[in-house]
């Protein structure tokens, strides 16, 4: 198995705090960016015993900079400068130093020339039993690209000379990769890991700020590792994220992310490599839908929430048998209002008040994708079930909720409840999608959670206009489209997606979308029991009218009942929105006529309404 390694340039804090992290997420090995030894208040020697206390092995020191190809006096000062880095690499106890391309203006070029310096600094490296790896930036002066790199390392041909490929550099500028396969495996002395999404901007700004870890996004980095692998490289795999996100959030979370990627991205490559058999994950378990959704609230707002399920047709079917639980039911959605004193629901209540705490979701194999989930470092939830009660594999998931997985073994989770009456199979048909709301340096690592484990791939990331401030919102959807999650982010403190996440103190389900087959029916008859819905203005239908040919009654229709439409090539779509219950969640009716969006044209419409009726944001001065 390769060694798995981290740049600690990947994380935020001081470097003893990257190290901690990066042990606890399990990694084997670390690179130390200069930056961080210069900016920490212990000696070399105390990080070398910090790493080893940790059970870390340093696989590189780097960056060095603006090496080969220079005229003197700055030839000389760069072969002085790389001896006092050997003294300190031998303090820090790592063998290898990493060299990227110069982008000096001084620096001459001529491979022959770059070959020349890097043979005659493997001799220096090699009396001290040290290596030198050499890195071809995207934008360095003379060399940017990774063929010219190994070039200039088999022309020095020195043992103590290799290169030093970086899965960005070759993949940004598009450079094919299948040259990597020509490289002996002995002369490549690491591989670094990173992705990005597909931008446009300069290639120096792209690294700086948007790199992420394979999975995240849009670089085909399992090409590049297949070409590594066709090689027979066996040394470690090192993960080198610069990413403006990572810096600001949490070092534990982002290195649990970065171990994620590496175990997902070597499950990819061991189906085509033998060698790399031993990594194997259970394979996806397919989802199949949204099994129930599990509401925490107390006596006093389960009332207040049961009638307003009611007024969306929903029928109280079971009451438990022991606990202050009960289950409500339309067509195929499920849904559970839990006010008891004890157990997880109402510590979540405590701490989040009113809200979702828990989704389970219908798979193939219930076992299958807690072992995967467990596999990918997702924490298990267990907690103590009474005589009888089913006890259900589940896993923490966004702002300390819980995914629950069911499968047919687990479809008598019902067991527990005494049934109350017949459920009602009204217009509504089953979860459309669930949104969630968390802060916008999180989004990445949920997106990694729910397409690692589940078979769940993602759609463009859509910029969504709040009038306080701009909403990312990424879709992840599975194949058979039975089950959707949209994550929301913001940078904005003011946006309603931010707000949610600091009223109802933390990350988690801002809003459920219901299905339905006629929404005119639907809407009509949820108003004669007592609903009402989000107001729209006028402008919007006066939009509406003049954007789309609808016939006078359809559009007559949409504007009594507040619904929204959209229009994808021939697919249509309809949704209105309930008013925020207690200021935290709401819900949505949509028909989906042949249309696979979520109606992104008219999010910025609901916002606005939405932000009309929530009370005004109070900002503390300083």
């Amino acid at each position: 198995m390769s060694t798995r390694s981290i740049a600690t340039v990947s994380l935020s804090g001081a470097l003893d705090e990257k190290l901690r992290a990066i042990a606890a997420a399990g990694f084997d090995a670390v690179e130390i960016f200069e930056n961080d030894l210069l900016s920490f208040g212990g000696s070399p020697r105390e990080v070398k015993e910090l790493c080893r206390e940790l059970g870390l092995a340093t696989c590189a020191f780097q960056p060095f900079r603006d090496f080969e190809g220079m005229p003197e006096p700055q030839r000389g000062r760069g072969f002085a400068r790389a001896e006092r880095k050997f003294d300190l690499m031998q303090e820090l106890d790592t063998d290898l130093l990493l060299i990227c391309s110069n982008v000096s203006p001084a620096a001459l070029g001529g491979i022959d020339r770059a070959a020349d310096d890097f043979r005659q600094l493997g001799e220096l490296a090699a009396k001290r039993g040290l290596r030198v790896g050499f890195e071809a930036l995207a934008w360095g002066r003379h060399v940017n690209d990774y063929r010219d790199a190994w070039e200039i390392v088999r022309r020095a041909d020195h043992k103590a000379i290799g290169v030093i490929l970086d899965s960005f550099h070759a993949l940004a500028p598009k450079f094919p990769t299948t040259a990597i396969r020509a490289i002996p495996a002995d002369k490549i002395f690491l591989v670094q890991l990173a992705d990005a999404p597909k931008i446009d901007l300069d290639v120096l700004s792209w690294s700086r700020h948007f790199r992420c870890f394979p999975g995240q996004g849009d670089l085909p980095v399992s090409d590049f590792m297949e070409s590594v692998a066709a090689t027979g490289y066996a040394g470690p795999l090192s993960l080198e994220i610069f990413n403006d996100q990572f810096r600001a959030g949490s070092a534990a979370r982002t290195a649990m992310d970065g171990m994620r990627s590496l175990i997902l991205l070597q499950d990819q490559l061991a189906a085509k490599f033998p060698a790399a058999r031993g990594h194997r994950l259970v394979p996806r378990a397919p989802s199949r839908g949204v099994g129930f959704l599990e509401f925490a609230v107390n006596e006093s707002k389960a009332a207040a929430l049961a009638d307003l399920f009611g007024q969306l047709g929903f029928r109280k079917s079971g009451q438990h048998r022991s606990k202050a639980v009960e289950r409500w039911s339309q067509g195929q959605i499920e849904l559970v209002i839990n006010s008891d004193p004890d157990g997880f629901a109402h510590s979540h209540y405590i701490t989040h008040g009113p809200g979702v705490c828990a989704i389970a979701l219908d798979v193939d194999d219930a076992a299958s994708a807690a072992s995967r989930a467990q596999a990918l470092k997702a924490r298990s939830f267990y907690q103590p079930v009474g005589p009888g009660e089913l006890e259900i594999p589940a896993i923490h998931g966004v702002g300390g909720s819980l995914l629950y997985f069911l499968d047919t073994a687990g479809k008598n989770w019902d067991l527990d409840f005494e049934a109350t009456g017949v459920a009602t199979h009204g217009h509504l048909l089953a979860v459309d999608h669930i949104s969630q709301s968390m802060p916008y340096d999180e989004m990445l690592s949920w997106l990694l959670f729910y397409c690692g484990i589940f078979d769940l791939n993602r759609l463009p990331q859509q910029e969504i206009a709040d009038p306080r401030g701009l909403v990312q919102s990424q879709a992840i959807i599975n194949t058979e489209k039975s089950l959707r999650f949209v994550l929301n982010g913001s940078a904005s403190p003011r946006t309603l997606s931010s707000r949610f996440i600091s009223e109802f103190f933390g990350s988690g389900v801002q809003h459920i979308a219901f299905s339905c087959a006629d929404i005119f029916a639907t809407v009509g008859e949820m108003r004669a029991r007592g609903a009402s819905f989000l107001d729209i203005p006028d402008n919007y239908y006066d939009d509406v009218e003049a954007k789309y040919d609808l016939d006078p009654v359809t559009l007559a229709a949409l504007r009594e009942n507040r619904i929204l439409y959209d229009r994808e090539g021939e697919g249509e779509f309809f949704q209105i929105y309930t008013h925020i219950f207690d200021e935290r969640f709401f819900f949505e009716i949509v028909e989906r006529r042949n249309y696979q969006g979520f109606g992104a044209a008219n999010a910025a419409i609901r916002l606005a309404a939405q932000a009309r009726e929530v009370r005004p944001l109070t900002i503390p001065r300083a």
